[in-house]
């Protein structure tokens, strides 16, 4: 689920950052966060923050602004569940189309109802999924918003966010909506077919 990966980028410190004339790690370790935490790159997931500094450059004051310029090579905890990994996440949401699911630092995960254990159904009015148990002195099994659920990693999807140029419209033609249009960079699909999977109090 969490892993290490290596950058490399090129720091660059304002003047008015440096400590006695001197470039820190502290000041390094301070920009790489500001910079990459919370994060998602593309095909590699999303970053936590810096593990640690692996390499520095010596710093060279840029032209014109002052900055220190600094080459770094560093790693960082990255988010990226493998496929078929068994993940625990919090129910969020319940529609007719599936489950939202939240791990309380990334809340882009989505079982689809189809992907669902055979059987279960909604309901409407409770805005919950409900798996009907077959045995009569056995109670029917319930996914609610805020169920503790495990769910198997099925596939994951990648919006590249890079800003695109404005398209020209026609006149009269109405506005984009931007909830459409605004897609997440990285989200996840899972599964709940088999025994183990679902709410983590029904095994």
């Amino acid at each position: 689920m969490f892993g290490l990966t290596t950058f490399e980028d090129l720091v660059q410190i304002p003047p008015h950052g440096l400590v006695n004339n001197k470039i820190t790690r502290q000041d390094l370790e301070d920009r790489i966060n500001e910079k990459y935490s919370n994060k998602v790159v593309q095909k590699v997931g999303l970053c936590i923050c810096m593990y640690d500094l692996l390499k520095t450059s010596d710093g060279l004051i840029g032209h014109g602004n002052g900055n220190v310029n600094v080459n770094v090579q560093f790693r960082m905890i990255v988010f990226r569940p493998f496929k078929n990994e068994i993940v625990t996440g919090r129910i969020t949401k319940c529609n007719p189309e599936g489950i939202r699911i939240s791990m309380r630092f990334f809340d882009d995960i989505f079982v689809p109802a189809t992907m669902l254990f055979e059987g279960v159904y909604y309901d409407a009015d409770e805005k919950t999924w409900i798996w009907p148990m077959e045995e009569e002195d056995v109670d029917d099994l319930f996914l609610d918003a805020g169920e503790i659920v495990n769910f198997r990693v099925e596939s994951e999807k990648w919006n590249d966010q890079a800003p695109a140029a404005p398209k020209a419209r026609s006149q009269g033609e109405p506005e984009p909506n931007p909830a459409v249009a605004d897609k997440v960079p990285y989200s996840i699909e899972g599964s709940m077919t088999e025994p183990g999977l679902g709410g983590v109090h029904w095994w």
